[in-house]
C-alpha cells in the first residue's frame, strides 16, 4: 500500500533507549499474556502460540522450527507466566521516557520516540484485554484528516497482535503482524477448496510460485483493506457518538460484546470498506474481505454470502451493491437501537437485545 506523506526520520534509536523500552513493553505484554492469553479456545491458543514462537525466534515466513521446539517453548513461556502471577510481579511498569510514563500514555510516548523512528501502541482490545507493542515506524501520512502510522519490525509484542487499530484520530497498521498472520492462515488454507475466498486471494497475488513472495505482496496490498476498515470504524464511531464506547466498555457479557462489535464492523464496512473496494474493482481485496467474514458478522448478515454464492467463488457486483445499500440502513438502525437499550436499561437490556439479534 502506498501512503502519501512524510516518512519518519532515518535515524537509528540509541541501543540503550531501544533496549530499555523493549524490555519495559515486553514485560507489560507478558503481564497481559499471563492474565489473558489462555482465555482463548485451545485451537486458537495453539495456533497463536506457534505464530508467537516464530516471532520470538525471528524465523522467516517459511522457516521451519526444530522438531519439538514449539512445544518446549510454550511450556517455558507458560512457566514464566505462572512465575509472574505467583511472584506478585504481574503489574504493568512505566515506560522509561519522560521520567517514567504510564504505559497507556501512547500519544506522549510516541511524541518522544518518533524522532528515533519508533512507534508505540497501547490500548484496550476485546473483552477489556490490554494490547501493547513497540516497533519501527515504516511510514506516516495523513488521509481524510486521520494520521496513519505503518509499523514494521516489532521489538516487543504479546500473544495477541491485531494487525490494525485506531484510537482518536490515529490509525496504526502493523505490517509485520499482518504478514505473520497471513502466513499462518496460508498454511492451513492449502487443504481448502479452490473456490475458497482466502485461496482465491492468495492466487491473485501469486507471481513467482513461492509462498513467501506471495504473502509479502498480499501483506502490502491488504494493508489498504485494513486501513479502509479502520477509516470506516472511525466514521461509524462519529455517527454513533461517544455513548457507544461507553456502552462497549461496560458490557460484562462476552457474547453481547461480540455482537455489539460485529454491528459496528458491519456498519463500518458498509460505509467505507466495501463501497471503496467495489468502486475500485479490487476483486482480490474483496476475496480477502470475504475470507474474514466469519463469526458474529456472518451470523448477523448472511445476506452478504448471496453475492458470492456461485461454485467458482466469483463475486456478483450487483448483488454485493444491494447488500451494501441495505446493510448501511440496517446496521445504522440496529446501532441506534442498541444505544436506545443502553440508555433505558443498561447492559442487561443491551445483552437481551443482542440475544434477540443473534440467538445462541
Amino acid at each position: 500500500m502506498a501512503l502519501a506523506g512524510d516518512n519518519p526520520p532515518a535515524t537509528v534509536p540509541p541501543a540503550e533507549l531501544l533496549a530499555e523500552l523493549a524490555r519495559a513493553v515486553q514485560h507489560n505484554c507478558d503481564v497481559v499474556d499471563a492474565q489473558h492469553a489462555r482465555d482463548s479456545g485451545l485451537c486458537t491458543y495453539l495456533l497463536g502460540m506457534r505464530e508467537y514462537f516464530r516471532w520470538v525466534s525471528r524465523l522467516t515466513l517459511g522457516g521451519k522450527a526444530e522438531p519439538g521446539s514449539v512445544g518446549t517453548w510454550i511450556t517455558q513461556k507458560e512457566r514464566g507466566w505462572e512465575a509472574l502471577l505467583e511472584g506478585g510481579t504481574d503489574r504493568l511498569v512505566p515506560l522509561p521516557v519522560l521520567g517514567g510514563l504510564d504505559p497507556y500514555e501512547e500519544e506522549a510516548a510516541n511524541q518522544v520516540i518518533a524522532r528515533n523512528g519508533l512507534v508505540y501502541g497501547a490500548g484496550i482490545g476485546r473483552f477489556g484485554v490490554p494490547v501493547f507493542f513497540l516497533a519501527q515506524c515504516e511510514s506516516q501520512a495523513l488521509r481524510d484528516g486521520i494520521r496513519i502510522l505503518v509499523a514494521g519490525e516489532e521489538h516487543a509484542r504479546g500473544f495477541a497482535a491485531p494487525p490494525a487499530l485506531s484510537r482518536g484520530s490515529t490509525i496504526v497498521l502493523r505490517s509485520d503482524a499482518l504478514r505473520r498472520w497471513l502466513w499462518t492462515r496460508a498454511e492451513v488454507a492449502v487443504a481448502r477448496q479452490p473456490g475458497d475466498a482466502f485461496v482465491m486471494c492468495l492466487r491473485a497475488y501469486e507471481k513467482t510460485g513461492h509462498l513467501d513472495d506471495t504473502i509479502e505482496r498480499m501483506a502490502r496490498g491488504e494493508l489498504e483493506t485494513l486501513l479502509l476498515h479502520e477509516l470506516g470504524e472511525l466514521r461509524a464511531g462519529r455517527m454513533l457518538g461517544p455513548d457507544w464506547e461507553c456502552m462497549l466498555e461496560h458490557l460484562s457479557d462476552r457474547r453481547a460484546e461480540l455482537v455489539v462489535r460485529a454491528v459496528r464492523d458491519l456498519l463500518a464496512d458498509c460505509m467505507v470498506t466495501l463501497p471503496e473496494l467495489l468502486e475500485r474493482r479490487a476483486w482480490a481485496s474483496l476475496q480477502f474481505w470475504y475470507s474474514n467474514f466469519d463469526g458474529m458478522r456472518r451470523a448477523l448478515a448472511p445476506q452478504f454470502l448471496d453475492a458470492r454464492a456461485s461454485n467458482d467463488g466469483m463475486i456478483d457486483r450487483e448483488a454485493l451493491q444491494v447488500a451494501i445499500t441495505c446493510g448501511l440502513k440496517q446496521w445504522s438502525s440496529v446501532g441506534r437501537e442498541l444505544l436506545g437499550h443502553w440508555e433505558t436499561g443498561g447492559r442487561e437490556a443491551v445483552a437481551a437485545h443482542t440475544l434477540a439479534l443473534c440467538p445462541a
